[in-house]
């Protein structure tokens, strides 16, 4: 249990070294993701008013059956296209890449560079 704690922690501070350096704005909002063993989560987030405008997920009914399986850098890749795709039906050209406490790397670099061929500037 112990073990389990000094994890989340060394996570959390992960987070905040990497949030203290990127703020979304209304022009530049935040891409951010979140990636469990399972699943992998995208959201663009524009921090001066607090809002979600866009996300997608391994998770959401359009391509959660399209997926083989939802943990892997292959569905990393179709979540970046997908919401790349959003993102551009919403009129978001540019964001800010928070990777959170993740090293880019594997899926989190598989989500950034979809997302980048899809028509995200970042």
């Amino acid at each position: 249990m112990d073990h389990n704690r000094a994890n989340h922690r060394l996570r959390r501070r992960r987070r905040w070294r990497v949030r203290k350096n990127i703020k979304g704005s209304s022009q530049r909002p935040r891409l951010t993701v979140f990636r469990s063993h399972k699943h992998i989560y995208a959201q663009v987030v524009d921090d001066t008013c607090g809002k979600t405008l866009v996300s997608a997920s391994t998770r959401d009914g359009d391509i959660q059956g399209k997926l083989k399986t939802t943990g892997n850098a292959d569905a990393a890749v179709a979540i970046g296209k997908l919401l790349a795709q959003r993102a551009s039906e919403a009129g978001v050209k540019q964001v800010c890449f928070d990777r959170g406490p993740y090293k880019y790397h594997g899926r989190i670099a598989a989500l950034a560079d979809a997302a980048r061929e899809a028509g995200l500037a970042f």
